[in-house]
């Protein structure tokens, strides 16, 4: 007995096909736009903070630079428990009022550090979070058996700079960016395979842009985080 697949059938296969990867890489698209928007946001308002003694002086030489460092903290929080409520229009500006309360915070890293090494060390950052997110993205391999492994690390991370900051002790310094290079580097991977995999759980709904939203906020903390890393491991301080 002979088995014949239909031509129709197969040619309706292949459209879906296509549909599904231009949908996909359309929402990816979108993903890597918000996040690259809120790093510019985040780069105008540090670079506009840090150039003007009238905004970094109060902020920084003032028990508000807590307020100012935590207060991204909260945008995270307050983006992971009401995204799913929110409009899609609330959900893009409290990214972007988190980006540019992160702005704030970053200015001190502006302060501390020459122009120069920090450029070099963006420019690194960015070329090794490229390289990761586009592996995480195109790899056949699943990276969910990381996840746990990745969360584990970053609480420790958090833990070892809590404590550091009483010790003041450049080798936890040292340590802790080291380890957190290796932990964030390993979350862009996972995370941009995550993202990715969303796309086909909420494919089709009203949940898309929302999820495009949550997933550059993902991408972008990776970014920031890499990079906060590296600059203590590369970054010239100023005299």
């Amino acid at each position: 007995m002979a088995f014949r697949t239909d031509p129709g059938l197969l040619r309706q296969g292949t459209v879906a096909d296509a549909r599904v990867d231009e949908g996909l890489r359309s929402y990816m698209l979108s993903v890597y736009n918000y996040m690259g928007l809120g790093l510019a946001i985040t780069g105008v308002v540090a670079f506009l903070v840090a150039s003007t003694p009238a905004l970094y002086i109060p902020i920084f030489t003032t028990p508000l630079k807590w307020v100012v460092m935590l207060a991204p903290l909260g945008f995270v929080f307050f983006l992971g428990a009401k995204l799913q409520t929110m409009s899609i229009g609330a959900a893009q500006m409290t990214f972007w009022a988190f980006a540019a309360v992160m702005g704030l915070s970053m200015a001190s890293i502006l302060l501390v550090f020459t122009g120069e090494s920090v450029a070099r060390v963006f420019f690194i950052t960015a070329a090794t979070f490229g390289a990761t997110s586009l592996y995480g993205y195109t790899t056949k391999r699943d990276l969910s058996g990381f996840g746990s492994f990745l969360f584990m690390g970053l609480i420790g991370i958090i833990i070892a700079s809590l404590v550091n900051i009483f010790l003041q002790s450049s080798a936890l310094q040292f340590a802790v960016s080291v380890i957190g290079v290796l932990v964030f580097t390993g979350l862009t991977a996972y995370d941009t395979q995550r993202i990715k995999e969303v796309y086909y759980q909420v494919e089709g709904s009203e949940m898309l842009g929302r999820a495009a939203i949550m997933g550059a906020l993902s991408l972008y903390l990776d970014f920031i985080n890499m990079f906060t890393m590296l600059i203590q491991l590369f970054g010239t301080a100023r005299e």
